[in-house]
């Protein structure tokens, strides 16, 4: 009876350590997997292809949770009318369990090629974010509709030149959207179970952006973290009340990478015009500024112009890729650069990215070649672990690129497996070692 029960215990030791991906970026959108059992190098062959589908285009990963995956896709019809859709699949055999689709206009829309967001999941519900602003919160198990808002219909909400991205943010019981809407409707807050509006907050004058609502806890309460093209802003999250503002006027409205908050405060990185970190208070929720990059120039930089990546920060220093590809190391007190090198995206070109998640002392990168990438990072350097190709890039970008497209999805890393896309089908890989 003893030895049974220890192996019992073992087992849900083990099972413990199993995790899902519910959202952007995995649990609490950190980008850190914490699952144990993983393997340390590839095998021969590279990892096993537990299974794949078919599936449309779009640049949106997928989520994970309770033996589900949900992704979105679209498909043309005529022009640049089409159909977008969310597919639910089992996370075992990648069977589909159910899907819902709704007509979309992509007209006014660049890079018309399928929605960015990457669903939310909650519980019983899913919030899927299209393209075009439509937001629907679904049963997960059968993808029976339960709401439905429309950012430009019910907010009056322009559409950004590459659409609605930023996936939105469960919390307590608020769905937290970056809606772009007026007025003073830059951020609202739903209630999640029936879609109605609690709070609006900030002015709609400039563009929304693209970054995802982020919680973070400092100065002695929790700050909702909204990074708009205009500024960096901390709000209360259950009243929308605004804690402060520190002003970063973001070329093109390019505010994508997600913020990152460390123990040296938030880091906010752009394509155009660099990274600033700013130091929230201990005792109040107030902000001030730190560091910032001196330039404002894609090819001219001095530290980190992020754009698709959102960097990492590690100790004392930061890792990120900027804006030609370049894997950098700065140091996360001052700013200043340490090193840099191409040897993570292989191509000196425009937006060349990998999408960043930390596992214990190493990094798993997904780069837009659709390698997947084992390494460490160091102020000494970049040490490469392990590398292999596992899915063609199908995202169309002629700019000086080795394969004329680009993969720029960002996968999902659930329960000892990775899930990832292209425009032609979803696989689920085991990294179990």
């Amino acid at each position: 009876m003893g030895r049974a029960l220890w192996i019992l215990s073992l087992v849900a030791a083990v099972a413990l350590q199993a995790e899902d991906w519910p959202q952007w970026r995995g649990k609490d959108r950190l980008g850190i997997w914490t699952e144990t059992g993983i393997l340390e190098r590839f095998p021969d062959g590279g990892p096993k292809r537990v299974w794949s589908q078919p599936i449309a285009n779009g640049y949106a990963g997928p989520a994970v949770a309770a033996g589900r995956v949900f992704v979105t896709d679209y498909r043309p019809t005529e022009n640049r009318k089409g159909v977008e859709r969310v597919l639910a699949l089992s996370e075992a055999t990648g069977e589909t369990l159910w899907e819902k689709e709704w007509p979309v206009d992509y007209a006014g829309l660049q890079y018309p090629l399928g929605p960015r967001a990457t669903p939310t999941v909650d519980a019983e519900r899913v919030y899927v974010l299209g393209s075009m602003g439509d937001l629907f919160c679904l049963q997960a198990e059968d993808g029976a509709q339960l709401w439905h808002r429309n950012y430009q219909d019910d907010y009056a909400a322009e559409l950004p030149t590459w659409g609605f991205v930023a996936a939105p943010l469960v919390d307590g019981p608020r769905l937290i959207a970056l809606a772009g809407g007026s007025p003073d409707a830059k951020v609202v807050a739903l209630d999640k179970m029936t879609g109605e509006e609690i709070w609006r907050a900030i002015d709609a004058s400039s563009e929304p952006g693209y970054d995802p609502p982020m919680i973070v806890e400092a100065g002695g309460v929790r700050q909702l973290i909204i990074w708009h093209p205009t500024a960096v802003a901390s709000l209360n999250p259950e009243t929308g009340a605004v804690y402060w503002q520190q002003p970063f006027k973001i070329q093109a409205g390019l505010t994508v990478a997600t913020p990152v908050h460390s123990k040296h405060g938030l880091l906010v990185s752009s394509f155009y015009n660099g990274s600033r970190m700013y130091r929230l208070l201990e005792d109040r929720p107030a902000a001030e500024l730190i560091w910032k990059g001196n330039s404002d120039s894609e090819i001219d930089t001095d530290g980190l112009h992020a754009l698709v990546t959102t960097p990492v920060v590690d100790g004392e220093y930061i890792y990120g890729i900027g804006s030609y590809g370049h894997l950098r190391c700065l140091d996360a007190r001052t700013g200043a650069r340490v090193w840099e090198t191409l040897a993570l995206t292989k191509e000196n070109a425009r937006w060349a990215s990998g999408q960043i998640v930390r596992h214990e002392d190493r990094y798993f990168i997904n780069n837009d070649r659709g390698e997947l990438v084992i390494a460490r990072f160091s102020p000494e350097g970049y040490e490469e672990l392990d590398r292999v190709t596992l899915m063609r890039p199908t995202n169309p970008l002629r700019r000086r690129r080795e394969f004329g497209a680009v993969h720029w999805t960002h996968p999902a890393y659930a329960n000892r497996h990775m899930i990832m896309r292209n425009d032609e089908e979803i696989v689920r890989f085991s990294l179990e070692r």
